[in-house]
Protein backbone atom coordinates (compact mmCIF):
# COMPACT_ATOMS: atom_id res chain seq x y z
CA UNK A 1 0.00 0.00 0.00
CA UNK A 2 1.33 3.07 -1.10
CA UNK A 3 1.16 5.25 2.21
CA UNK A 4 0.62 9.15 0.10
CA UNK A 5 -2.68 7.63 -1.05
CA UNK A 6 -5.45 7.87 0.99
CA UNK A 7 -7.08 4.98 2.78
CA UNK A 8 -10.59 3.66 1.99
CA UNK A 9 -12.90 3.66 4.98
CA UNK A 10 -13.43 0.12 5.80
CA UNK A 11 -9.60 -1.18 5.12
CA UNK A 12 -8.40 -3.69 7.49
CA UNK A 13 -4.96 -3.10 8.89
CA UNK A 14 -3.15 -4.92 11.47
CA UNK A 15 -6.20 -5.99 13.15
CA UNK A 16 -7.55 -2.13 13.41
CA UNK A 17 -10.36 -0.67 10.90
CA UNK A 18 -9.83 2.19 8.65
CA UNK A 19 -12.59 4.67 9.54
CA UNK A 20 -13.37 8.34 7.19
CA UNK A 21 -10.49 10.70 7.06
CA UNK A 22 -10.79 13.29 10.03
CA UNK A 23 -7.92 15.75 9.13
CA UNK A 24 -6.00 15.95 6.37
CA UNK A 25 -2.23 18.02 7.37
CA UNK A 26 0.87 19.15 5.59
CA UNK A 27 2.93 15.68 6.95
CA UNK A 28 0.44 13.45 7.41
CA UNK A 29 -3.51 12.04 7.43
CA UNK A 30 -5.32 11.17 10.40
CA UNK A 31 -8.47 8.79 10.06
CA UNK A 32 -10.50 7.45 12.59
CA UNK A 33 -9.61 3.68 13.55
CA UNK A 34 -11.22 0.94 15.53
CA UNK A 35 -9.96 -2.27 17.10
CA UNK A 36 -12.20 -4.87 19.32
CA UNK A 37 -9.95 -5.34 22.12
CA UNK A 38 -9.43 -1.73 22.60
CA UNK A 39 -11.89 0.33 25.05
CA UNK A 40 -10.77 3.41 23.73
CA UNK A 41 -11.78 5.61 20.41
CA UNK A 42 -9.11 5.44 18.62
CA UNK A 43 -6.77 7.39 15.37
CA UNK A 44 -4.58 6.41 13.15
CA UNK A 45 -1.93 8.91 11.72
CA UNK A 46 -0.51 8.17 8.13
CA UNK A 47 2.79 10.23 6.90
CA UNK A 48 2.96 11.51 3.99
CA UNK A 49 5.71 9.95 2.21
CA UNK A 50 4.73 10.38 -1.78
CA UNK A 51 6.07 12.16 -3.94
CA UNK A 52 6.13 16.00 -3.63
CA UNK A 53 6.07 15.72 0.66
CA UNK A 54 8.26 17.40 2.81
CA UNK A 55 11.01 15.39 3.92
CA UNK A 56 10.66 16.40 7.54
CA UNK A 57 7.24 14.34 7.33
CA UNK A 58 9.62 11.23 7.74
CA UNK A 59 11.70 12.30 10.09
CA UNK A 60 8.58 14.10 12.10
CA UNK A 61 6.71 10.52 12.16
CA UNK A 62 9.36 9.00 13.26
CA UNK A 63 10.25 11.74 16.49
CA UNK A 64 6.53 11.50 17.18
CA UNK A 65 6.31 7.73 17.57
CA UNK A 66 9.75 8.04 20.11
CA UNK A 67 7.65 10.76 22.13
CA UNK A 68 4.38 8.85 22.29
CA UNK A 69 6.45 5.53 23.22
CA UNK A 70 8.59 7.47 26.05
CA UNK A 71 5.79 10.16 27.60
CA UNK A 72 3.40 9.26 30.03
CA UNK A 73 0.46 11.47 31.54
CA UNK A 74 -2.96 12.39 30.95
CA UNK A 75 -1.59 15.13 29.08
CA UNK A 76 -1.29 13.14 25.56
CA UNK A 77 -2.33 10.26 23.60
CA UNK A 78 -2.16 6.80 24.35
CA UNK A 79 -0.18 5.23 21.86
CA UNK A 80 -1.51 1.77 21.27
CA UNK A 81 0.82 0.49 18.04
CA UNK A 82 3.47 2.03 15.69
CA UNK A 83 3.49 0.22 11.80
CA UNK A 84 6.16 -1.09 10.11
CA UNK A 85 8.28 1.38 8.33
CA UNK A 86 9.05 -0.76 5.33
CA UNK A 87 5.14 -1.80 4.87
CA UNK A 88 3.20 0.91 5.99
CA UNK A 89 4.04 3.07 9.02
CA UNK A 90 1.60 4.53 11.14
CA UNK A 91 0.77 5.36 14.82
CA UNK A 92 -2.61 4.41 16.49
CA UNK A 93 -3.30 6.42 19.22
CA UNK A 94 -6.27 7.30 21.57
CA UNK A 95 -8.86 9.57 19.99
CA UNK A 96 -9.37 12.91 22.50
CA UNK A 97 -13.20 13.45 23.39
CA UNK A 98 -13.07 17.61 23.09
CA UNK A 99 -12.33 20.36 20.97
CA UNK A 100 -9.31 21.93 19.99
CA UNK A 101 -8.46 25.12 21.70
CA UNK A 102 -9.18 26.82 17.96
CA UNK A 103 -13.14 26.89 18.97
CA UNK A 104 -12.10 29.76 21.85
CA UNK A 105 -10.03 31.64 19.14
CA UNK A 106 -12.57 32.26 16.96
CA UNK A 107 -14.81 33.53 19.46
CA UNK A 108 -11.76 35.99 20.53
CA UNK A 109 -11.77 38.18 22.19
CA UNK A 110 -12.32 35.82 25.14
CA UNK A 111 -12.88 37.02 28.76
CA UNK A 112 -9.95 37.17 30.88
CA UNK A 113 -11.11 34.33 33.76
CA UNK A 114 -11.49 32.44 30.49
CA UNK A 115 -8.29 33.11 28.68
CA UNK A 116 -6.36 32.52 32.29
CA UNK A 117 -8.58 29.11 32.78
CA UNK A 118 -7.58 27.58 29.39
CA UNK A 119 -3.98 29.07 29.77
CA UNK A 120 -3.51 27.28 33.45
CA UNK A 121 -4.27 23.69 31.43
CA UNK A 122 -2.04 24.29 28.67
CA UNK A 123 0.86 25.88 30.99
CA UNK A 124 0.19 22.55 33.34
CA UNK A 125 0.11 20.32 30.07
CA UNK A 126 3.50 21.95 29.17
CA UNK A 127 5.39 21.41 32.40
CA UNK A 128 4.02 18.00 32.66
CA UNK A 129 6.19 17.58 29.42
CA UNK A 130 8.82 19.52 30.34
CA UNK A 131 9.31 17.25 33.83
CA UNK A 132 9.97 14.48 31.01
CA UNK A 133 12.91 16.11 29.68
CA UNK A 134 11.15 16.97 26.32
CA UNK A 135 9.74 20.51 24.59
CA UNK A 136 6.46 20.13 22.34
CA UNK A 137 7.98 23.08 19.77
CA UNK A 138 4.60 23.66 17.91
CA UNK A 139 2.39 24.43 20.26
CA UNK A 140 -0.68 26.32 18.53
CA UNK A 141 -4.58 25.94 19.07
CA UNK A 142 -4.78 23.28 16.51
CA UNK A 143 -2.62 21.03 18.46
CA UNK A 144 -4.41 21.91 21.99
CA UNK A 145 -7.48 19.55 22.90
CA UNK A 146 -9.48 20.54 25.66
CA UNK A 147 -11.37 17.58 27.61
CA UNK A 148 -14.71 18.23 29.28
CA UNK A 149 -12.87 17.96 32.38
CA UNK A 150 -11.07 21.00 31.04
CA UNK A 151 -7.84 19.30 31.20
CA UNK A 152 -5.32 19.98 28.29
CA UNK A 153 -4.20 17.69 26.06
CA UNK A 154 -0.93 18.48 24.01
CA UNK A 155 -0.95 16.53 20.63
CA UNK A 156 1.34 16.30 17.40
CA UNK A 157 4.60 16.13 18.14
CA UNK A 158 6.27 15.33 15.05
CA UNK A 159 8.37 18.86 16.40
CA UNK A 160 9.44 17.87 19.36
CA UNK A 161 12.73 17.45 20.89
CA UNK A 162 13.70 14.73 23.59
CA UNK A 163 16.99 15.58 26.12
CA UNK A 164 17.65 11.82 25.98
CA UNK A 165 17.67 11.35 21.88
CA UNK A 166 19.01 12.84 19.35
CA UNK A 167 17.88 15.82 17.69
CA UNK A 168 16.61 14.61 14.11
CA UNK A 169 15.35 17.84 13.02
CA UNK A 170 18.29 19.68 14.24
CA UNK A 171 20.80 17.80 12.75
CA UNK A 172 19.12 17.30 9.01
CA UNK A 173 17.11 20.27 8.69
CA UNK A 174 19.03 23.95 8.98
CA UNK A 175 16.20 26.26 9.18
CA UNK A 176 13.08 27.27 11.55
CA UNK A 177 10.65 24.49 11.77
CA UNK A 178 7.05 25.21 13.03
CA UNK A 179 4.11 27.10 12.61
CA UNK A 180 5.55 30.60 11.64
CA UNK A 181 3.11 32.93 13.98
CA UNK A 182 4.19 31.20 17.24
CA UNK A 183 7.71 29.95 17.23
CA UNK A 184 10.14 31.77 19.78
CA UNK A 185 12.58 33.89 18.26
CA UNK A 186 15.31 31.56 19.57
CA UNK A 187 13.82 28.85 17.49
CA UNK A 188 13.92 30.99 14.03
CA UNK A 189 17.64 30.63 14.64
CA UNK A 190 17.57 26.95 14.96
CA UNK A 191 18.08 26.53 18.49
CA UNK A 192 15.35 23.49 19.36
CA UNK A 193 16.85 23.08 23.24
CA UNK A 194 15.06 25.71 25.42
CA UNK A 195 11.73 25.03 27.14
CA UNK A 196 11.33 28.06 27.52
CA UNK A 197 10.28 28.12 23.46
CA UNK A 198 6.89 26.69 24.53
CA UNK A 199 6.26 29.54 26.98
CA UNK A 200 6.38 31.91 24.23
CA UNK A 201 4.12 30.10 22.35
CA UNK A 202 1.60 30.00 25.22
CA UNK A 203 1.85 33.63 25.56
CA UNK A 204 1.13 34.42 21.61
CA UNK A 205 -1.91 31.90 22.25
CA UNK A 206 -2.91 33.94 25.09
CA UNK A 207 -2.66 36.96 23.15
CA UNK A 208 -4.77 35.89 20.41
CA UNK A 209 -7.27 34.22 22.90
CA UNK A 210 -7.60 37.54 25.23
CA UNK A 211 -7.12 40.37 21.82
CA UNK A 212 -8.94 37.62 18.81
CA UNK A 213 -5.14 38.86 16.95
CA UNK A 214 -1.95 37.19 16.36
CA UNK A 215 1.03 39.48 17.99
CA UNK A 216 3.19 38.94 14.79
CA UNK A 217 0.51 38.70 12.21
CA UNK A 218 1.71 35.85 9.73
CA UNK A 219 4.61 36.04 8.58
CA UNK A 220 6.28 34.54 5.38
CA UNK A 221 9.39 34.83 4.82
CA UNK A 222 12.85 34.58 7.33
CA UNK A 223 13.09 38.35 7.98
CA UNK A 224 9.35 38.78 8.75
CA UNK A 225 10.57 35.57 11.49
CA UNK A 226 12.88 37.88 12.47
CA UNK A 227 11.11 40.66 13.84
CA UNK A 228 9.94 39.42 16.61
CA UNK A 229 13.81 39.63 18.27
CA UNK A 230 13.23 43.34 17.86
CA UNK A 231 10.14 44.37 17.50
CA UNK A 232 7.36 44.05 20.27
CA UNK A 233 3.71 43.77 19.78
CA UNK A 234 1.20 46.04 19.62
CA UNK A 235 0.06 46.38 23.75
CA UNK A 236 -3.07 44.05 24.35
CA UNK A 237 -4.29 46.48 26.31
CA UNK A 238 -4.32 48.81 23.82
CA UNK A 239 -6.56 46.53 21.24
CA UNK A 240 -8.89 45.33 24.49
CA UNK A 241 -8.70 48.55 26.77
CA UNK A 242 -11.02 46.41 29.35
CA UNK A 243 -7.98 44.27 29.85
CA UNK A 244 -6.38 43.95 33.28
CA UNK A 245 -2.95 45.24 33.82
CA UNK A 246 -2.45 41.30 35.01
CA UNK A 247 -3.09 39.48 32.19
CA UNK A 248 -0.99 41.91 29.75
CA UNK A 249 1.88 41.55 32.46
CA UNK A 250 1.58 37.71 31.87
CA UNK A 251 1.17 37.72 28.39
CA UNK A 252 4.20 39.95 27.91
CA UNK A 253 6.39 38.63 29.59
CA UNK A 254 5.74 35.10 27.77
CA UNK A 255 6.49 37.09 24.89
CA UNK A 256 10.47 38.66 25.78
CA UNK A 257 12.76 38.24 22.97
CA UNK A 258 15.36 36.97 25.58
CA UNK A 259 14.12 33.57 27.15
CA UNK A 260 15.70 34.73 30.21
CA UNK A 261 13.11 37.73 30.74
CA UNK A 262 10.27 34.87 30.32
CA UNK A 263 9.13 32.66 32.97
CA UNK A 264 11.60 30.38 34.10
CA UNK A 265 8.91 27.49 34.36
CA UNK A 266 5.60 26.83 32.99
CA UNK A 267 4.59 25.94 36.19
CA UNK A 268 5.46 29.81 37.66
CA UNK A 269 3.19 31.03 34.20
CA UNK A 270 -0.01 28.66 35.53
CA UNK A 271 0.91 30.10 39.32
CA UNK A 272 0.59 33.49 38.04
CA UNK A 273 -2.81 32.71 36.24
CA UNK A 274 -4.34 31.26 39.18
CA UNK A 275 -3.11 34.07 41.14
CA UNK A 276 -4.08 37.71 39.29
CA UNK A 277 -3.91 39.28 42.32
CA UNK A 278 -0.99 38.40 43.32
CA UNK A 279 0.94 39.75 39.52
CA UNK A 280 3.45 42.18 40.38
CA UNK A 281 2.56 44.43 37.54
CA UNK A 282 5.38 46.17 36.52
CA UNK A 283 6.03 48.49 33.15
CA UNK A 284 5.07 45.93 31.09
CA UNK A 285 1.57 45.26 32.14
CA UNK A 286 0.94 49.30 32.39
CA UNK A 287 1.90 49.88 28.49
CA UNK A 288 -0.16 51.03 26.00
CA UNK A 289 1.91 51.61 22.63
CA UNK A 290 4.65 49.97 21.29
CA UNK A 291 8.63 51.09 21.78
CA UNK A 292 9.96 53.43 19.82
CA UNK A 293 11.80 53.34 17.14
CA UNK A 294 14.99 54.37 18.80
CA UNK A 295 14.82 50.81 20.87
CA UNK A 296 13.96 48.88 18.24
CA UNK A 297 16.59 50.05 16.21
CA UNK A 298 19.54 49.42 19.24
CA UNK A 299 17.22 45.97 19.28
CA UNK A 300 17.58 45.17 15.74
CA UNK A 301 21.51 46.38 16.02
CA UNK A 302 22.09 43.85 18.57
CA UNK A 303 20.37 41.02 16.29
CA UNK A 304 23.16 41.02 14.31
CA UNK A 305 25.47 39.40 17.16
CA UNK A 306 22.08 37.71 18.40
CA UNK A 307 23.16 35.15 20.73
CA UNK A 308 20.41 32.62 21.92
CA UNK A 309 20.24 32.13 25.53
CA UNK A 310 21.68 29.41 27.03
CA UNK A 311 19.17 26.22 27.31
CA UNK A 312 18.38 24.85 30.73
CA UNK A 313 17.32 21.77 30.88
CA UNK A 314 13.63 20.83 30.25
CA UNK A 315 13.40 19.45 33.84
CA UNK A 316 14.82 22.09 35.47
CA UNK A 317 12.21 22.14 38.37
CA UNK A 318 13.49 18.17 39.48
CA UNK A 319 17.28 19.57 40.37
CA UNK A 320 16.04 22.99 41.44
CA UNK A 321 12.88 24.06 42.77
CA UNK A 322 10.94 26.72 40.57
CA UNK A 323 8.09 27.29 43.53
CA UNK A 324 9.32 26.65 46.90
CA UNK A 325 6.37 26.56 49.63
CA UNK A 326 7.80 28.18 53.00
CA UNK A 327 5.06 26.62 55.83
CA UNK A 328 5.57 29.53 58.36
CA UNK A 329 3.45 28.57 61.61
CA UNK A 330 3.15 32.56 63.14
CA UNK A 331 2.99 33.07 66.89
CA UNK A 332 5.93 34.04 69.87
CA UNK A 333 6.22 30.24 70.31
CA UNK A 334 7.47 29.91 66.86
CA UNK A 335 9.54 32.85 66.74
CA UNK A 336 12.90 31.31 67.40
CA UNK A 337 11.77 28.06 64.31
CA UNK A 338 10.49 30.89 61.94
CA UNK A 339 14.51 32.51 62.27
CA UNK A 340 15.68 29.78 60.86
CA UNK A 341 13.21 29.06 58.61
CA UNK A 342 13.81 32.23 56.92
CA UNK A 343 17.89 31.30 56.82
CA UNK A 344 17.18 28.13 55.28
CA UNK A 345 14.67 29.73 52.62
CA UNK A 346 16.90 32.26 51.80
CA UNK A 347 19.89 29.15 51.67
CA UNK A 348 17.53 27.68 49.43
CA UNK A 349 17.02 30.50 47.04
CA UNK A 350 20.27 32.20 47.14
CA UNK A 351 21.95 32.40 43.70
CA UNK A 352 18.82 31.63 41.89
CA UNK A 353 16.70 34.68 40.58
CA UNK A 354 14.14 32.28 38.54
CA UNK A 355 12.81 31.12 42.30
CA UNK A 356 8.97 32.24 42.91
CA UNK A 357 9.07 31.83 46.93
CA UNK A 358 5.14 31.21 48.53
CA UNK A 359 4.93 32.01 51.98
CA UNK A 360 2.14 30.86 53.39
CA UNK A 361 0.51 29.96 57.35
CA UNK A 362 -2.79 27.92 57.86
CA UNK A 363 -5.54 28.89 60.54
CA UNK A 364 -8.39 27.14 61.93
CA UNK A 365 -11.77 28.66 60.02
CA UNK A 366 -13.56 30.82 62.01
CA UNK A 367 -17.44 31.31 61.95
CA UNK A 368 -18.80 33.77 59.15
CA UNK A 369 -20.37 35.78 61.32
CA UNK A 370 -17.13 35.87 63.87
CA UNK A 371 -17.17 34.67 67.40
CA UNK A 372 -18.63 36.40 70.86
CA UNK A 373 -15.36 38.68 70.17
CA UNK A 374 -16.81 41.28 67.74
CA UNK A 375 -13.46 42.21 66.44
CA UNK A 376 -12.21 38.37 65.68
CA UNK A 377 -13.75 37.91 62.20
CA UNK A 378 -13.32 35.61 59.66
CA UNK A 379 -11.67 38.61 57.54
CA UNK A 380 -10.22 40.10 60.47
CA UNK A 381 -8.21 37.08 60.97
CA UNK A 382 -7.26 36.36 57.87
CA UNK A 383 -6.37 39.96 57.01
CA UNK A 384 -3.92 39.50 60.34
CA UNK A 385 -1.99 36.67 59.74
CA UNK A 386 -1.47 37.75 56.20
CA UNK A 387 -0.10 41.03 57.82
CA UNK A 388 1.97 39.06 59.83
CA UNK A 389 3.29 36.45 57.01
CA UNK A 390 4.53 39.42 55.13
CA UNK A 391 6.43 41.33 58.22
CA UNK A 392 8.17 37.62 58.68
CA UNK A 393 9.01 37.84 55.17
CA UNK A 394 11.17 40.76 55.30
CA UNK A 395 13.83 39.50 56.15
CA UNK A 396 13.85 37.41 52.75
CA UNK A 397 14.87 40.21 51.38
CA UNK A 398 13.10 39.61 48.15
CA UNK A 399 12.06 41.66 45.35
CA UNK A 400 7.80 41.69 45.11
CA UNK A 401 7.64 39.74 41.80
CA UNK A 402 9.02 36.86 43.17
CA UNK A 403 7.23 36.12 46.95
CA UNK A 404 3.84 35.65 47.20
CA UNK A 405 1.44 34.95 50.36
CA UNK A 406 -1.37 33.06 51.05
CA UNK A 407 -3.31 32.24 55.03
CA UNK A 408 -4.94 28.89 54.24
CA UNK A 409 -8.37 28.38 56.61
CA UNK A 410 -8.63 24.62 57.67
CA UNK A 411 -8.60 22.77 60.48
CA UNK A 412 -6.00 20.05 59.52
CA UNK A 413 -2.76 21.77 58.72
CA UNK A 414 -0.87 19.10 56.93
CA UNK A 415 -3.43 18.03 54.15
CA UNK A 416 -3.77 22.24 53.50
CA UNK A 417 -0.36 22.49 53.41
CA UNK A 418 -0.18 19.34 50.71
CA UNK A 419 -3.54 20.23 48.60
CA UNK A 420 -1.89 23.20 47.89
CA UNK A 421 1.50 21.87 46.83
CA UNK A 422 -0.38 19.51 45.01
CA UNK A 423 -2.92 21.94 43.33
CA UNK A 424 0.27 25.04 42.61
CA UNK A 425 3.04 22.25 40.96
CA UNK A 426 4.85 23.29 44.04
CA UNK A 427 8.63 21.84 43.51
CA UNK A 428 10.19 22.55 47.17
CA UNK A 429 8.18 22.69 50.20
CA UNK A 430 10.62 24.50 53.81
CA UNK A 431 8.44 23.27 56.69
CA UNK A 432 9.41 23.77 60.61
CA UNK A 433 9.44 21.46 63.18
CA UNK A 434 8.87 23.42 66.93
CA UNK A 435 11.35 22.38 69.43
CA UNK A 436 10.72 20.14 71.79
CA UNK A 437 8.77 21.40 75.06
CA UNK A 438 7.40 19.76 78.16
CA UNK A 439 3.63 18.96 78.45
CA UNK A 440 1.88 18.71 81.76
CA UNK A 441 3.24 15.34 82.41
CA UNK A 442 6.71 15.78 82.26
CA UNK A 443 7.32 14.31 78.89
CA UNK A 444 8.97 15.89 76.32
CA UNK A 445 7.61 16.28 72.70
CA UNK A 446 6.92 18.59 69.21
CA UNK A 447 3.29 18.90 69.64
CA UNK A 448 0.79 19.44 67.06
CA UNK A 449 3.20 20.73 64.47
CA UNK A 450 5.63 18.30 64.78
CA UNK A 451 2.98 16.11 63.61
CA UNK A 452 2.68 18.58 60.45
CA UNK A 453 6.10 18.64 59.18
CA UNK A 454 5.98 14.11 59.78
CA UNK A 455 3.06 14.28 57.61
CA UNK A 456 4.74 17.05 55.09
CA UNK A 457 7.35 14.91 54.72
CA UNK A 458 5.65 10.94 54.05
CA UNK A 459 3.26 12.54 51.79
CA UNK A 460 4.64 15.48 49.67
CA UNK A 461 4.43 15.17 45.92
CA UNK A 462 7.58 17.30 45.93
CA UNK A 463 11.58 17.83 47.98
CA UNK A 464 11.41 18.81 51.51
CA UNK A 465 13.62 20.88 53.63
CA UNK A 466 12.85 20.55 57.50
CA UNK A 467 13.70 22.77 60.30
CA UNK A 468 14.44 21.62 63.40
CA UNK A 469 15.66 24.15 66.18
CA UNK A 470 17.36 22.85 69.22
CA UNK A 471 15.95 23.50 72.70
CA UNK A 472 18.19 24.43 76.17
CA UNK A 473 17.60 20.49 76.75
CA UNK A 474 19.00 19.35 73.32
CA UNK A 475 22.19 21.84 73.20
CA UNK A 476 25.71 19.47 73.64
Amino acid sequence: MTPSLRIAPGTMIDGFTVGKLLHGGGMALIYHADRPDEGFPLVMKVPRFGHGEPGTSVVSHEIERQMLETLKGPHLPRLVAAGDLERLPYLAMEFIEGPTLQHWVAQAPVAPDEVARLGIAIATAAHSLHMQEAIHLDLKPDNIIIRPSGEAVLIDFGLAHHTQFPDLLAEEFRRPIGSAPYIAPEQVFSVRCDPRSDIFAIGVILYELATGRLPYGMPSSPRGLRARCYQDPVPPRALVPTMPEWLQEVILRCLEPDARQRYTSASQLAFDLGRSHHVAITERGKRLKQTGWRTRFARWMRMAVYEPAPCPPPSTQVTGASIVLVAVALGPESDASNRLLAEMTRRVVSGRDEFRVVCATVIRPLPQWGTSDPNQTAPREHLRHLVELKQWARALALPQERITFHVLEANDPATALLDYAQANQVDHIVVGAPPLRKSSDGRSGRGRLGSVATRVVTEAPCHVTVVKPRSAQEAP
